[in-house]
């Protein structure tokens, strides 16, 4: 691949990266919190593009009529262009979210939290999966007693049929999510789907069991309403890396 198709594809790369960047594409790859990142690289990658071009040019009308002796021409490759086409392929198509498929084969990441912050006076209290499974299994359920629980996230079937919500929480990207589990229990929809979104709202039980591929805990909610949702914009959970 010549200069020229090298300049292309590093342009189309860093549009690619500002494409991503600019609307929520990006969420499918990284966490939220580095959307400034990419938008500089796909700056940084259309400038050094911009650059490789003006290079080339400069050189080539310095060059001009220099005799260059026993020089051959030869075509470049054209199987090197389909290096553009995963380029494409992140503009054109966004990639689903892992989901149970991931989350079943994979134990639950769980980690104990650094702190237990005050929780606001709502009611339904919204908390992330992380972070009712953090306070339910290393808290011990002490701030979740008594209160009526709001929680989202995907549904995943345990081997034994045993229905999970999920989100799926990262450090960085998509390639290192993990899991983090809660177990149903109490008025869960007697048909159930892998993969849809529920908002599930329920108490908290000291029920727990263990996880099958890594014998990480997972908390129970005992279930008192449970409605499918549409998927977030963002359907992965940062918040055990906040």
């Amino acid at each position: 691949m010549n200069r020229q198709a090298q300049s292309a594809v590093l342009f189309l790369l860093g549009a690619s990266l500002l494409h991503a960047g600019s609307t929520d594409l990006y969420l499918r790859y990284v966490k939220a919190g580095l959307r400034p990142l990419v938008l500089v690289s796909g700056a940084v990658l259309i400038a050094a593009a911009v650059a490789t071009v003006w290079y080339e040019r400069k050189r080539a009308r310095r060059e001009k009529g220099t005799p260059h002796r026993g020089s051959h021409a030869h075509p470049e490759p054209r199987v090197s262009w389909l290096l553009v086409l995963p380029l494409l392929a992140l503009i054109l198509v966004a990639p689903p979210a892992l989901g149970s498929y991931s989350a079943t084969r994979t134990g639950t990441a769980l980690q104990e939290p650094l702190a237990y912050p005050d929780l606001p006076a709502a009611d339904p209290l919204r908390l992330s999966v992380v972070d009712y499974a953090g306070r339910a299994v290393y808290d011990h359920g002490r701030s979740l007693r008594g209160r009526r629980i709001q929680l989202t996230g995907f549904l995943a079937l345990n081997r034994d049929g045993t229905p999970y919500l999920v989100r799926m929480a990262l450090n960085c990207c998509a390639a290192d999510a993990q899991p983090v589990k809660v177990a149903l229990t109490g008025q869960v929809p007697p048909v159930l789907q892998p993969d849809t979104w529920l908002r599930v709202t329920g108490t908290y039980t000291p029920r727990r069991a263990e996880d099958p591929v890594n014998g990480g805990p997972i908390p129970y909610i005992e279930v008192t309403e449970a409605k499918p949702v549409p998927e977030p914009t963002d359907p992965y959970d940062e918040s055990w890396n906040s």
